[in-house]
């Protein structure tokens, strides 16, 4: 097993920032409230639960992933699609997140239940209850093929699905 590289913290942002990272989805009403809106652009709001880690997609996460809009799916089945170094590094990023109570940004290589492989843009943001962690939230962008890593959403490459 080769030794896990210690991630840059470039992917990591203060959550004082959050509605920067945010901005393109926040910023327009029609989109942030409408589920369908958001599919058809290949964005998804997706939230993960720490207490029992029961996670809850709109429909875009759903399609992103190739599962069955609005069936259960365990958190572990949605990591399990992600490719084996996007899934070590968006692990770690996360624990970071919990620990340190900040949002982080990764571009990550995922293989959907309906087959073939894509790019996403994963936003990740803490849930605080206090000064402790009790949940994530944020959202996923389907990327087309041949977009550079950001550290934010992209409102340029919005997938029209």
């Amino acid at each position: 097993m080769r030794p896990i590289e210690p991630l840059p913290l470039h992917h990591s942002w203060s959550l004082a920032s959050l509605h920067e990272h945010l901005s393109p989805v926040v910023l327009d009403p029609s989109l942030a409230g409408n589920d369908v809106a958001l599919a058809e652009r290949g964005l998804g709001l997706w939230h993960c639960d720490l207490a029992d880690d029961r996670v809850s997609w709109t429909a875009g996460v759903y399609d992103i992933f190739g599962f069955e809009r609005d069936s259960p799916v365990p958190r572990a089945l949605s990591v399990s699609r992600y490719a084996s170094d996007s899934r070590e590094q968006m692990e770690r990023l996360r624990a970071y997140a919990i620990r340190h109570r900040r949002g982080f940004t990764l571009d990550i290589d995922i293989h959907p239940a309906d087959g073939g492989q894509c790019a996403v843009r994963l936003i990740c943001a803490p849930i605080l209850h206090g000064d402790r962690v009790i949940g994530l939230h944020g959202i996923k962008q389907l990327l087309p093929a041949g977009v550079p890593p950001s550290r934010r959403l992209d409102p340029t490459v919005f997938v029209m699905l």
